[in-house]
């Protein structure tokens, strides 16, 4: 088993940043990337940025890339997603999971282990 336990969420204004965390614990040996989805209120859940385990090579969806960036630290405990310019379309509920099966890793289903999540409110 692999536990997920975000934070950092909370309130901020339009053009702010937040820093959200996931600290990754359990049995993590098998972990091929861990990945950050958020679903806003009514929608659908949906990919935002994901990090390979092995190296910290990383993917973005195209609504986040330039804005937001993922990393982890050295010890592979607790990975990052920094917020940066954020709009009122970004409020949601983030979630962050792990996927143990090598690909893309974009689709939801394609995740073992997911987090309680952390609400996000940008205010315009």
């Amino acid at each position: 088993q692999v536990q997920l336990v975000e934070s950092g969420g909370g309130l901020v204004q339009a053009g702010g940043s937040l820093r959200l965390s996931c600290a990754v614990s359990g049995r993590t040996a098998g972990t091929y990337k861990v990945g950050w989805f958020r679903q806003p209120p009514g929608k659908e859940r949906e990919f935002v940025a994901n990090i390979r385990w092995s190296d910290p090579s990383t993917y973005y969806a195209d609504s986040v890339r330039g804005r937001f960036t993922i990393s982890r630290d050295n010890a592979k405990t607790t990975v990052y997603l920094q917020m940066n310019s954020l709009k009122p379309e970004d409020t949601a509920v983030y979630y962050c999971a792990v996927v143990r099966t090598v690909g893309w890793a974009v689709n939801k289903d394609d995740y073992d282990y997911w987090g309680q999540g952390t609400q996000v409110t940008v205010s315009s």
